[in-house]
């Protein structure tokens, strides 16, 4: 357990950074376009769509943690506390299969554009396989996330804590859990 609250911490923290950088990215981006254009960077909104991407796909595995992806609660509410076990163990062999999917085409994605070495068109010259390697990453880090959920529904559930919907308890502030 101590080791799930450290990564959901540092989940936390490289999401805080690198939506901090994006933000500063179009802060310089901005001032330096109507305040001071000798300062101006180029490429910025780039920088910030990689940043967000990055940030998107490691909360991805926050949503997991907390129980916050996209699902029909409102059925599942309906079905009685055993079957929502076995429904929720379903849905986490289902999410595993797509993030196995998302890891295996995620590499393909991220070799290809090593090996054809392939840039942004801007004047960065970004490596996109940097870019591209958040789908694989986020792959990863949902599936370990819905892996361990699949092994509490199936070996350590506890019906007072493992309820149907969002779980309060995981959105503790950080400092919290």
């Amino acid at each position: 357990m101590q080791f799930e609250v450290f990564w959901s911490r540092l989940e936390r923290v490289v999401v805080g950074i690198l939506g901090a950088l994006a933000l500063l990215a179009g802060l310089v981006q901005v001032l330096g376009r109507y305040i001071v254009p000798q300062y101006a960077i180029t490429g910025a909104e780039e920088v910030i769509v990689y940043l967000l991407i990055w940030a998107v796909m490691i909360t991805a595995s926050q949503l997991v943690r907390n129980d916050g992806h996209v699902r029909p609660d409102l059925v599942l509410r309906l079905l009685k506390p055993q079957v929502q076990r076995w429904v929720e163990a379903f849905n986490c062999v289902i999410a595993i299969s797509f993030c196995v999917m998302l890891v295996w085409y995620g590499w393909d994605i991220v070799d290809l554009a090593q090996m054809l070495d392939q840039r942004s068109p801007t004047d960065l010259q970004f490596p996109m396989w940097i870019y591209d390697a958040a789908l694989p990453t986020g792959g990863v880090l949902m599936g370990v996330r819905f892996l361990h959920r699949l092994i509490r529904f199936l070996f350590f559930y506890d019906l007072a804590t493992m309820a149907v919907g969002h779980s309060l308890g995981h959105d503790a502030p950080l400092g919290v859990d």
